[in-house]
């Protein structure tokens, strides 16, 4: 599993922009609704759904953040076409959650959870990827509220929509299932490099019908 090698290599090693993409040097607020108000006392990380057990897994805000930390040097590419390059994100790999909550065998795709309702569906070898990562931190510094804290999820090599801000969890799924914007006419894949922005560009195969 995991993105082609080409595409793989373009990113890490090259950082260069995906077609239609601006080069961005701060770090635009972009975001749907108010800024939700954090809780720590009533913060929880859940993973359900199709895990391999068939049984819920949580973590209240001080366990998720003993988890072990690593950090990736990534792009972000929003939809908006602004690309931020060589970013460093610190926090949680999606491949711990992945171990310590492993999904079933059948499981094709990732329902991404955040507050309000908020929701992204990701292919399974998307969120396996060795860079997605559940940020606690960009460069040596917490998000801010306005960019997601106390959690986002970042999957560098798809539109930064996939990667929701505030995230609370995730649902395996053994059959794909449009999330928040993929319901509203953003493509359901979202690959920058193949400049995957909206549903109408959708082929067969790439998403569930609308």
């Amino acid at each position: 599993m995991g993105q082609p090698e080409s595409r793989e290599h373009r990113a890490i090693e090259h950082s260069e922009l995906p077609p239609g993409q601006r080069l961005q040097r701060g770090w635009p607020v972009t975001h749907y609704g108010p800024v939700p108000k954090f809780k720590p006392e009533r913060w929880e990380f859940r993973v359900f759904g199709a895990t391999a057990d068939g049984e819920k897994r949580c973590w209240n805000h001080e366990a998720f953040s003993a988890l072990p930390f690593t950090t990736v040097l990534a792009d972000l590419h929003c939809v908006t076409k602004f690309s931020m390059l060589g970013a460093e994100w610190g926090g949680v790999a999606a491949r711990t959650v992945l171990e310590l909550a492993p999904p079933a065998p059948k499981v094709t795709h990732v329902m991404v959870w955040a507050e309000y309702g908020y929701s992204a569906n990701v292919r399974i070898e998307d969120f396996t990827d060795p860079r997605t990562i559940f940020a606690t931190h960009k460069g040596e510094d917490l998000l801010t509220a306005e960019h997601g804290f106390p959690l986002r999820l970042v999957i560098p090599h798809l539109y930064a929509w996939k990667g929701p801000k505030w995230v609370r969890g995730i649902e395996y799924m053994t059959a794909d299932r449009r999330g928040f914007w993929e319901e509203r006419g953003y493509h359901n894949i979202g690959d920058p490099w193949r400049e995957q922005r909206y549903s109408y560009q959708e082929e067969p195969g790439d998403g569930p019908e609308l």
